[in-house]
Parts: C-alpha cells; sequence; structure tokens
C-alpha cells in the first residue's frame, strides 16, 4: 500500500523544513511512503528548499492559484503516481505529522474513505474566543448539511483512500475543506475523525485577510454546495416562506372585505397575490433545479468513469 504526503506551498521556505521533518518515514500497514509538494507560484525559495530536503515530487503552478486548486492538482497528481491513500497536511507545519499515523489506520483497516483531523481547537491556546466560537458554530452548520458528525470540519490534516479522492470533484477556487464534507456526506462515504495534535503557530494564516472576508467565503461554499445537492428543498422553504408571507395580507383583505370595508384594502390583496406568484415560480425553479441535479449527478458518474479508465491507461 502506497501513501503520498501532499503539501500545498505558498512561501514556505522557513517552515518546509519542519513540516517535512515531522512526517513519519515508517507507517504499519503502509509499505511505501513519498512527500509531493504543490508550489503554488512561490516568490521565494520553497521549491529549492524542497528539492534540498530531498522531497519525491514537485509540482508547480505558474501563478498563484489559491489553496483549492492546489489541493485538487496535487490530488490529481497522486492518483496518476498510484497513491493508495494521499495525506494532506499544511505547509506551516500546524500539524503534528507523527499523527499521520492517526489518519492513514481506518482507511488501512478498510473502516473509512476519508479520515479529518479533529485539532480539538476549543483547546488550543492561540485560537481566539471569537475564533474558536466561530469553528464550533461553522462546524455545526456543516455536519447539518452535510449528514455527517465531523466536529471539526476546516481541518486540513486528513486522509482519502483512492476510491474517495478519484469520487470527489473541487470546484471551489477558495478552500476545500468544507466542499469534501459535503461531498462525501451526500455521496454516503464513510467518514471517521480522529483527535490529532498541532504544533506552536508559525505565522498568521494566508487564506483569509479579515475574519469577516472568512465568514462569507465560506457561507457562500456552504450555501453553493448545498444548492448543487438539496436544490429542490432549498427553493420549497424559499417559497412556502413567500407563500406563507403572501397569504398574511390577503387574509387581512378577507377580513376587510367579509365586514364590509373591502373596497379600501385592495392593496393588500394585490400585495398578497404579488407574493404568492413569486412563491409559486420558486417552487417550479426548485424543480427545475431539481432535474438538472439529476443531470449532474450523471455527469459525476460519467467524470468518475472516465478518470479511472484514465488512471487505468497511465499505471500500464
Amino acid at each position: 500500500m502506497k501513501l503520498i504526503v501532499q503539501i500545498p506551498c505558498y512561501n514556505e521556505e522557513h517552515t518546509l523544513p519542519e513540516t517535512i521533518a515531522d512526517i513519519p518515514r515508517q507507517i504499519e500497514g503502509v509499505d511505501k511512503i513519498e512527500i509531493l509538494i504543490i508550489d503554488d507560484g512561490s516568490t521565494d525559495r520553497t521549491v529549492e528548499v524542497a528539492k534540498e530536503l530531498g522531497v519525491d515530487h514537485i509540482i508547480r503552478n505558474k501563478n498563484n492559484l489559491g489553496l483549492a486548486r492546489s489541493f485538487r492538482k496535487g490530488m490529481d497528481e497522486c492518483l496518476k503516481r498510484d497513491a493508495d491513500i494521499i495525506v494532506n497536511t499544511d505547509g506551516d507545519n500546524q500539524y503534528f505529522g507523527a499523527d499521520i499515523s492517526k489518519l492513514v489506520a481506518p482507511i488501512v483497516n478498510g473502516t473509512a474513505d476519508l479520515v479529518v483531523g479533529d485539532r480539538q481547537t476549543s483547546k488550543i491556546p492561540h485560537f481566539s474566543p471569537l475564533k474558536k466560537l466561530l469553528q464550533k458554530l461553522g462546524s455545526a452548520t456543516v455536519r447539518k448539511l452535510s449528514g455527517t458528525t465531523v466536529p471539526d470540519t476546516v481541518s486540513g490534516f486528513r486522509a482519502f483512500s483512492r476510491d474517495a479522492a478519484i469520487r470527489l470533484n473541487i470546484i471551489s477556487s477558495f478552500s476545500y475543506t468544507i466542499e469534501t464534507i459535503i461531498q462525501a456526506g451526500k455521496k454516503h462515504m464513510a467518514i471517521v475523525s480522529v483527535p490529532v495534535r498541532t504544533n506552536p503557530k508559525t505565522r498568521d494564516s494566508r487564506l483569509f485577510k479579515s475574519i469577516p472576508s472568512f465568514i462569507e467565503r465560506q457561507l457562500s461554499s456552504m450555501i453553493r454546495m448545498y444548492l448543487m445537492y438539496q436544490p429542490l428543498r432549498f427553493f420549497i422553504y424559499i417559497g412556502t416562506l413567500l407563500i406563507l408571507t403572501g397569504l398574511v395580507p390577503i387574509v387581512r383583505f378577507l377580513v376587510f372585505y367579509y365586514s364590509g370595508d373591502g373596497s379600501g384594502h385592495i392593496q393588500s390583496l394585490i400585495l398578497g397575490g404579488v407574493f404568492l406568484l413569486m412563491g409559486f415560480i420558486t417552487y417550479v425553479i426548485g424543480m427545475l433545479a431539481d432535474l438538472m441535479n439529476f443531470n449532474r449527478q450523471l455527469l459525476e458518474a460519467t467524470l468518475e468513469k472516465v478518470r479511472r479508465i484514465e488512471l487505468e491507461k497511465e499505471s500500464k
């Protein structure tokens, strides 16, 4: 069984040596361990440092494409290099590398497709109370949307089986963490969470410039993914809300009408009618979106088959 540890990097020349030094070279049940660096257009000596450290594989983006695209590119490369298990970790040495053995154990044992490292954020000393609260609320929302029980949904320290890596599709250019969990949950993959340790903070996050920006981008990812997999339910909720809102002024009009004073409240009838029409149109949009959802499932199934065929050809 072959394990490839992939590390997306952007200007990590100072932290990369520690990150790589922490990666175990022997894990029970794993025959071969390799390291792959995805350089996301670094302007420092990240690539040179990786070569000096004897990294097995290095792929480079000519420009900075973002974390999610670099992650997807790394996953594709790992699959091409016949990885049976892929572990993703960060180049800033945030995660305790020795815990990679914990991540891969459920996949080696055949009990999981995706394993997510639980940082136990409430215990991390350099996380502010606000950040801990946001992590808690965000993870609870993702669990609800995905139907999973992952406690730390934005943890980037995770392991994928080969089958899971083939089946997952990264669309976002921002981050892969939430998207992969929602997809895995909707595709009924076996997801396991294991507690992992973290190292002291080495630098500020480069993924977002401010907390409001982070919240906005993560919320947009959640809504987009939920709409992809549950469009009918989403539009039924919205349509029902519009219809119930429209019934209020209509009932108001009827009360006045049967009291003999309906002529002065015709605007309530018009307003209610507009909301009812909007509600029914929303229902129709939901049905069309649901049909598109079935087409997306067919396209994903086709893409998965094409990937498997391509990977089989490349391995020969």
